[in-house]
């Protein structure tokens, strides 16, 4: 690159990362990691060669035909891109570029969290203890569901779903799975493959969304399907909240249907919908399941080594 392009970074990203960009290229930082909205952000893109942006961007169909001609490419900051039109960017020939591989550990770690958390009520036991209510050990006190020996259902067996479920049989785990195409015998390393995602469902004692968020997997989660678990299921969302329909999971979680519920990621995030918050049985985090120094770096030079590829004339590493 004999001149520096110029990239504008939508959010704050780690130190590192920032260090590598301002070396590199132009970059046309976020220091305050403020949200920028469709205007602010197609204002601050003049004159801009790329974008990198995050999950929390909504690049549709007016931010793709709104952008000056100079940006030639986009590098979101994540692995998933629901939040980018991809058909308005096609017709744009704007290439978009995404981070795989790097936070397969850290999620699959994340969900193994969301299930135990979940299994063994880890949120009433933090709340007895900072609200000062506990009163000594007692023997049927929060008494939860056992994991070793059960069956884990995964949804989408990618990347992170087998990172999972080579967790899970650390603990003992059955493993099945549902995907678009069957794993070679290698990569099942025993696990039972349902080519009916509805027929997984009836066999998991622990349910875990890790498909991609798209149209046909919106509300995939819904009241007909929850029925089909085995009564005290517990389910497990660590991919996209819109994956799962929240009134029926919420209702499920009130009357006992489920035991509990592990869950990362909410359809319409930040803003959550506020019934899970009554909720003793709903094990909340905050998206949490890329989120280790460690990932989060490498995040970050994932999308710079898509955009130095790009701006080289090379093959990009990492192109949806």
């Amino acid at each position: 690159m004999s001149i520096n392009p110029v990239v504008l970074v939508t959010r704050r990203l780690p130190e590192p990362v920032h260090q590598r960009l301002r070396r590199d290229y132009r970059a046309l930082l976020n220091e305050e990691d403020r949200q920028y909205g469709t205007g602010e952000l197609l204002r601050n893109a003049k004159s801009c060669d790329a974008i990198l942006c995050t999950a929390t961007d909504k690049i549709n169909a007016e931010v793709v035909a709104g952008l000056p001609k100079s940006v030639k490419a986009i590098a979101t900051y994540s692995v998933g891109y629901d939040h980018i039109d991809i058909a308005a960017a096609r017709k744009a020939a704007l290439p978009i570029f995404n981070t795989p591989d790097v936070l397969t550990e850290a999620t699959a770690d994340n969900t193994i969290l969301l299930m135990l958390g979940a299994a063994r009520r880890a949120y009433d036991g933090q709340a007895l203890l900072r609200t000062g209510a506990w009163s000594g050990w007692a023997p049927t006190q929060l008494m939860g569901t056992h994991v070793s020996g059960k069956r884990l259902g995964i949804l989408g067996m990618g990347r992170i779903g087998q990172a999972i479920a080579q967790r899970a049989r650390g603990f003992g785990m059955q493993v099945h799975y549902s995907n678009r195409n069957r794993l070679s015998a290698d990569s099942e390393a025993g696990a039972q493959f349902h080519p009916d995602p509805e027929e997984l469902l009836t066999v998991s004692d622990f349910f875990s969304l890790n498909c991609p968020a798209t149209p046909e997997t919106r509300h995939f989660l819904n009241a007909r399907r929850i029925e089909l678990l085995p009564a005290g299921a517990i389910v497990m969302n660590s991919s996209r909240g819109a994956v799962v329909d929240d009134d029926a999971l919420i209702a499920a979680l009130k009357r006992g249907r489920l035991a509990a519920a592990g869950l990362d990621v909410f359809d319409g995030e930040p803003h959550i919908n506020p019934a899970y918050l009554d909720l003793d049985n709903a094990y909340l985090l905050p998206h949490l399941g890329s989120a280790t120094q460690e990932t989060r770096v490498a995040m970050g030079f994932k999308s710079l080594d898509n955009l130095d590829a790009f701006f080289a004339g090379n093959p990009v590493p990492s192109q949806v």
